[in-house]
Parts: structure tokens; C-alpha cells; sequence
């Protein structure tokens, strides 16, 4: 296999090679340039050395794979790709921003800074899977923050299309990831299940919170497995700083059953933006490991444990989805919270994994005053609050399976279209008042919804009764017989 000599001033395909600007053990990245594209990009070119490394060759396949199927603001935009046959390379845009690698050096880092970047990246992992490729190797390095904000996943040398072949399951049969940051079912070769980016992220939590690495770092396979059995140090151990509910998160991302972690990375970063919500459970106030008994009857039972390749499994977005209820608490809607709750019944027996987020929308006046008490004397948001988990009570959900938000807007729509977008929600319950003419002339909250909102909405409205029906032949006949 004969390449081209890459260095500063070479042309390739139509692109002259800048500076390099990294040299590493997998990859080199040269600053390129082409005529018609006005945006920086770089070229990444596979360090294969004489003889060939297979694990470099066949992951760089896998990027080359994936990355011309990514789109979004999440991942660097794609431009060009080489062949091997004659000079492998993928030509991508530059994120210009800062490396999540560069706040390592500042750990612990404030709570609060924590919580916004564990946000950012799940939010990039909700993208990602969305697309059907699990990232498989979340790391510091890996994660660039763009100068507007967001967060950018770089490197799918390790990640898994859903609905491509996984080449690197099917050549090797080593675990492929980076040790400290490595997913216990990664550790047996499944490189299936989308739940292994929210283990990682939660070391990643762990160490921007304690500045330690909850599992150290594995030199052999062997030290790899004793995540299987030992718990890490609770972080609040570590740091006292760390609030309760924010351990309550990396500890839940960090168990050793996928089962137990976060079913999606939507439902993490749901967490993350409304912390005052998390529900905590003894992993909130637990100061010290499992007990070496404990780990013995883990490692025993690990023996057992079987690897070799899985079946490529859905994303759970569509098994544990994000389901926003708006609940309009006001009396002529009356009629129809039972038929809400009905819809809510029918989604949670489809799918049990379901999150329910419970909205309502206290509106503010534009003009006008806006009074904190009722006329009771009653805090009027803190009242809606108790009014909305009142309208929730015969659902019957524990409290890990919904949650209840009041926000205040002037705009009701674009409060529930904001909310929808900002925590990933899958599906809109929401009501409709009855049909009238001034409503038909203005447009209503259900309709802006329904044609705003990111996600499918469902519109509810009360069953018309027998005697609503007559009511509404005889204004029909009043109106046929006017003059």
C-alpha cells in the first residue's frame, strides 16, 4: 500500500495541505484549504505505520463510514474522503472553540459548571443517537465546545452505526474503548447498546467533580473488570461540595447494569437542566464503596459473564420517550382532564419506560400587574404546582416516572414549543377548548403548538355528549333557518 507524502504546500484531490496542527499516535490533522469552500477545515490522515496497524486501519474505515451520514451542529460537518487504495483521509470542518480536555486541569470544578457541560453533552449524545450511531469512546478529548456553546462529539474511530456493518466487532475480539472511560458491557464486546455513552459521561461527571478517576487507569484487561464489582468512591466522599442530587446523577450513570442507568441520554440531560427535581435515592447520601463482600459475590457472579458480538439493538428514544402533558388548569377545561389522564394511560401501557413531564403555563399579563398571591393570600405559581401533581394523583407514577413544571410566559405556545425543544421531548399531550369563531380568526395554543413544536403532538378534546350533540343540531338548524 503506497501513499502520498503529505507536507505544506502538497496538493491532494483539489486540497493544499497547510500546517500540521496534530500528530499522534492514530491520526495526523493538516490545516486544507480548497477553492469554493470559505470555512476552516482540516484533513485527518491515519498514522499507518510500515506494516500496518489493523486496530488504526479498520477504525479509520469506520469513520469514513460514519461521518458523511452525521449532520447536525453536534458533529464537524463533512467534506471529502480518501480512498486507501490510494491516500486514506477525511476532510471535515475545524470547530473552533475549546476542548473539553482543558478543564481537566481545573477539576473539581463548581457544581453548577458541571451540570451546564454534562448538559451540553448529553444533549450532543440525543443527536447523536437520534442519527443511530453510538459514540462508544466519550472522553475529554473527544468533546469540543463551539464558540456558540454547544457541545461537538470529534472522533468515530470506536462508534457503531446501527445499520452499518460493525467492522471492528466483527475483526477483533479485544474490548475497544479507552480504559478509564470504558462501559462494563464494552468490557464483553457489546458494542450495541446506547447506554454505554451515559457510563462514560458519568466518569466523565465524576472526574470534573473530584478530580479523580473513578476506576484509575487500566493498563490490562483484567484491571478493566474490577468496575464489574467495585463501586467507586461516592464523589460527595471525595467532595462535600458536590450536592446530593448531583451524585444522585453520576452514580445512576455509573452502574454496572445498563438496566439501572439512564435509559437515554434525553432523559439525562432532562435531569440536568431541572435538578431541583432529581428524585434521590440512597446513591444521593451513600460516603462509602460497596463492601468486599459485596464485591466477592459480584466477581463471583461475573465469572459467568459471556461475551462475542450482539445484535445491533434500537436506540431507547423510542422505548423510554419524553412525554410533555400540558395541562390546562383552568375550569372550562374541566371536562377534559379525565380524557388527558385517559391519553397518558393508553402511551404509559405501550411504554413502560416512558417519562411524563407535566406542564402548565401560567400566564403572565403583558399590560398589566402581575400579582404573586391570590385573593386567598396564596402564592399563585406554588398553588398551580400543588393543582398540577393533584391533576397527576390517579395516574399512580412514582416519582422517578414524572415530574411537574409551572412556567410563567406571556405566551403559552411558545412556552410549551420552547420547553419541548430545550428537554428533548418526544411526544405534546395536549388539550383543545371547543371550537369558536373568535378562536377560528386568532388561532389557538394547540394549533401553534402543532405546527411549532419539534416532535409529534397529540390533540385532545372532550367527547362530544348526546346533549351536546342536540345543542349543536339545533344551532345548526337556528342558523339554517335564519334569514
Amino acid at each position: 500500500m503506497t501513499h502520498q507524502r503529505l507536507q505544506t504546500g502538497s496538493i491532494l484531490d483539489g486540497f493544499t495541505i497547510g500546517e500540521k496542527i496534530h500528530s499522534g499516535g492514530m491520526a495526523t490533522l493538516w490545516r486544507v484549504t480548497k477553492p469554493g469552500v470559505d470555512v476552516p477545515i482540516v484533513m485527518k490522515v491515519p498514522t499507518i505505520l510500515d506494516g500496518d496497524d489493523a486496530t488504526i486501519i479498520v477504525g479509520f474505515e469506520m469513520e469514513m463510514m460514519i461521518l458523511p451520514r452525521l449532520s447536525g451542529v453536534h458533529v464537524p460537518k463533512y467534506y471529502a474522503v480518501g480512498d486507501f487504495a490510494r491516500q486514506p483521509y477525511l476532510v471535515m470542518e475545524y470547530i473552533q472553540g475549546q476542548s473539553l480536555f482543558s478543564f481537566i486541569d481545573r477539576a473539581p470544578l463548581p457544581p453548577d459548571e458541571i451540570v451546564a457541560l454534562g448538559a451540553k453533552v448529553a444533549t450532543a449524545l440525543v443527536d447523536l443517537h437520534r442519527q443511530n450511531v453510538l459514540h462508544l469512546d466519550i472522553k475529554p478529548s473527544n468533546i469540543m465546545l463551539r464558540e456558540s456553546g454547544e457541545a461537538a462529539l470529534i472522533d468515530f474511530g470506536l462508534s457503531r452505526h446501527l445499520f452499518l456493518p460493525d467492522l471492528l466487532e466483527e475483526e477483533f475480539r479485544v474490548p475497544m474503548g479507552t480504559g478509564p472511560y470504558i462501559a462494563p458491557e464494552q468490557i464483553f464486546k457489546n458494542r450495541s447498546d446506547p447506554r454505554s455513552d451515559i457510563y462514560s459521561l458519568g466518569v466523565l461527571l465524576y472526574y470534573l467533580a473530584t478530580n479523580v478517576r473513578p476506576f484509575g487507569v487500566p493498563q490490562a484487561q483484567s484491571s478493566l473488570k474490577n468496575r464489574l464489582w467495585r463501586d467507586p468512591v461516592p464523589p460527595r466522599r471525595l467532595n462535600p461540595e458536590i450536592p446530593p442530587a448531583l451524585q444522585e446523577v453520576i452514580l445512576r450513570c455509573l452502574e454496572v447494569d445498563p438496566e439501572q442507568r439512564y435509559a437515554t441520554p434525553a432523559q439525562l440531560a432532562f435531569d440536568l437542566a431541572n435538578m431541583s427535581q432529581v428524585p434521590l435515592t440512597e446513591r444521593a447520601t451513600r460516603m462509602e464503596r460497596n463492601s468486599y463482600f459485596d464485591a466477592w459475590k459480584r466477581w463471583f457472579a461475573s465469572l459467568g459473564a459471556q461475551g462475542g458480538p450482539q445484535q445491533p439493538r434500537a436506540t431507547q428514544n423510542n422505548l423510554a420517550p419524553i412525554i410533555m402533558v400540558a395541562v390546562d388548569l383552568s375550569v372550562e377545561m374541566e371536562p377534559l382532564w379525565e380524557e388527558l389522564r385517559a391519553n397518558v394511560k393508553r402511551v404509559l401501557a405501550t411504554m413502560p419506560g416512558v417519562r411524563i413531564a407535566c406542564v402548565n403555563v401560567l400566564k403572565l399579563n403583558r399590560l398589566t400587574i402581575n400579582y404573586a398571591l391570590d385573593e386567598s393570600g396564596r402564592n399563585v405559581h406554588v398553588q398551580r404546582l400543588v393543582e398540577l401533581k393533584e391533576w397527576a394523583r390517579p395516574l399512580g407514577l412514582s416519582q422517578e416516572r414524572i415530574t411537574f413544571h409551572v412556567i410563567e410566559h406571556m405566551d403559552p405556545a411558545v412556552a410549551l414549543v420552547d420547553y419541548a425543544k430545550m428537554n428533548h421531548v418526544d411526544q405534546v399531550l395536549i388539550g383543545a377548548r371547543a371550537s369558536s369563531t373568535l378562536r377560528r380568526f386568532l388561532g389557538s395554543t394547540s394549533s401553534q403548538v402543532v405546527a411549532e413544536a419539534p416532535c409529534t403532538v397529540t390533540v385532545v378534546r372532550a367527547p362530544i355528549t348526546s346533549g351536546a350533540v342536540e345543542m349543536a343540531a339545533d344551532a345548526e338548524t337556528a342558523r339554517a333557518d335564519s334569514p
